[in-house]
């Protein structure tokens, strides 16, 4: 029989335990709450999970991450929740920490903004004026975004308009048209917009503040976590126990618990094994789509609230080949830097070209982003196997008529994956060439893949479409009109581990009636400890230790192979 109670077991529980509803829960938990997270997937953690194939490790959603040195908002969120010192990143090669490959042009982005406008003006002398102006504009635009929640009181509100003017005048336009009226040369544009895959949104309908956003969060570099995003959840499910918190996996909800007819109210939840919990409020870190339309209904929704949905629109969805290869990947031309390649035209073409193209051609993928993890984080490294994960985006459409697979997947589904896979390599060897010879393993991931293992609505990997009808003032609420009804994630604050994550942390505000700042103040003795993935010089003797101790195995293992 399902549980019944009538008071409640927990003062909050979670739905779902990505990076944003793990935040919220080490908040509530260490404020003195009794929390609860439920994951569906037999995992925590959401996209930034990590999972193994025949002994590598790989992380569909954690590859790169930004501001984590010191004093920036990453480090300082870390140390906030108390995590920093269970984690140690990994620097990204600060000369290319991005490897642009638009056609047969190539460009590396510095991690430092002063010397990427000097390394685009020096290649492209006409535009430098422009360039180191744009840039500017990328940094003000930023900083005016982040201060917004800064302004208190009567006297410092009466100042925004002029200490945001910037943000102002350019907020409700589109990345096109502010890069249109400051660069004219169309290789500069893509270079600089070639981040636009981080939010899966081209240029004409990208709000170009969210841009600006994310560029100058990667201005300084990238960072890699040790461990990969694995170890990121790790440190964060470990802090909610300790605060004892409790973690349950492999629990779906079948739906959320509302109570009253005219002022509803959020009660508890109900498993996809009948059992029913309580709780004083729910937070649901779920996709917003499955969290409205099938955790609560429609019907138990305002009409305004319906007619918003009806209306939102999903990021694009992806494919991602997780592959394991036993050459020398340096040699070939890579580093821990990310490759994001396309062809050399407008990138607005290219990326409805690219939702719109023939699935079922031979031709192979023309835009893709590269990923070797074992460079990102050389500790991973076994001597002799490299791990790469490779992405690109394509419309939830060519999918659709594989939305009933179940677990045993049906042998057209196969077949079509392996078709797509054969596409991915065709991509992938024009910018590791050979590499289809040295293949030890291979797998794909699709947008079934997804929506089986992360549960978003129509296999989205970013939440709702990062254009200016989704983002800011027009995202949804962490505070929903439900009565103790919240959400956080990629659809409501920002996407990607941090934002994310930032998210959680505003959620959990909310809730206990503070400034998000109050709750991610870096705490005295956590430290965040930040190596080169490209320079072992400085690498304490655990590590080292750690990496020998891997190449031995292998070797162990081979040895024992060969005797046999």
């Amino acid at each position: 029989m399902p549980k019944q109670t009538t008071s409640s077991d927990y003062d909050t529980i979670i739905i779902g335990s990505g990076a944003g509803g793990l935040a919220a829960a080490i908040c509530l938990s260490r404020a003195g709450q009794k929390v609860l997270v439920l994951e569906q997937h037999d995992v925590p953690g959401g996209w930034c999970h990590s999972f193994y194939l025949n002994g590598h490790r790989f992380t569909p959603g954690v590859h790169y991450v930004g501001l984590c040195g010191e004093g920036e908002t990453t480090n300082d969120l870390y140390r906030g929740l108390g995590i920093a010192n269970d984690l140690v990143f990994f620097r990204m090669n600060p000369d290319a920490y991005e490897h642009v490959h638009i056609g047969e042009h190539r460009f590396d982005i510095p991690a430092n903004p002063e010397e990427f406008a000097a390394r685009l003006g020096e290649r492209f002398p006409k535009e430098a004026k422009r360039i180191k102006k744009y840039l500017g504009l990328i940094r003000k635009i930023s900083e005016q975004l982040y201060s917004l929640p800064y302004f208190k009181g009567f006297w410092q509100k009466l100042t925004i308009p002029y200490k945001t003017r910037h943000f102002g005048k350019y907020g409700l336009f589109s990345l096109r048209r502010v890069i249109n009226w400051h660069i004219k040369d169309p290789l500069v544009k893509n270079i600089l917009n070639i981040q636009c895959g981080d939010h899966g949104v081209q240029p004409r309908k990208a709000a170009f503040i969210l841009h600006a956003a994310l560029m100058f969060h990667y201005f300084y570099g990238g960072y890699y976590p040790m461990g990969g995003g694995g170890a990121l959840i790790k440190a964060m499910t470990n802090a909610i126990k300790r605060h004892e918190g409790d973690i349950w996996t492999s629990q779906g909800v079948r739906k959320i618990l509302i109570a009253g007819e005219e002022h509803k109210k959020a009660v508890g939840v109900e498993l996809e094994n009948g059992e029913q919990l309580y709780a004083k409020r729910i937070i649901s870190n779920a996709d917003v789509g499955i969290t409205y339309n099938q955790l609560i209904g429609r019907e138990q929704l305002s009409q305004k609230l319906q007619k918003k949905l009806e209306k939102t629109i999903y990021s694009c969805t992806s494919l991602m080949l997780f592959l394991t290869v036993d050459m020398d990947v340096r040699q070939a031309g890579l580093d821990s830097g990310n490759i994001w390649m396309m062809p050399d035209k407008d990138q607005d073409t290219y990326y409805d070209q690219a939702m719109n193209s023939d699935l079922q051609s031979d031709a192979p993928f023309e835009g893709m982003f590269i990923s070797c993890t074992t460079l990102k984080d050389p500790i991973s490294f076994d001597g002799k196997h490299h791990t790469l994960e490779v992405i690109t985006f394509i419309d939830y459409k060519c999918f659709e008529k594989y939305t009933d697979e179940d677990a045993q997947r049906s042998s057209e589904y196969m077949a079509f994956k392996d078709h797509l896979t054969k596409k991915m390599l065709g991509g992938l060897e024009k910018a590791v060439p050979g590499i289809g010879n040295h293949i030890v393993h291979q797998e794909l991931g699709t947008p079934i893949t997804n929506e089986y293992y992360i549960n978003t609505t129509e296999g989205n990997v970013y939440g709702t479409e990062k254009s200016l009808k989704h983002i800011g003032p027009f995202a949804f609420k962490a505070k929903s009109e439900i009565e103790n009804l919240y959400l956080c994630g990629a659809s409501i604050l920002s996407h990607g581990v941090a934002g994310a994550s930032h998210s959680g942390v505003a959620t959990a505000a909310e809730i206990l009636g503070c400034h998000p700042d109050e709750l991610k103040a870096p705490q005295d003795g956590q430290e965040l400890r930040i190596y080169e993935a490209e320079d072992a010089t400085n690498y304490p003797d655990w590590m080292l230790k750690k990496i020998e101790v891997k190449k031995a195995r292998l070797a162990s293992k081979e040895g024992t192979a060969t005797a046999r």
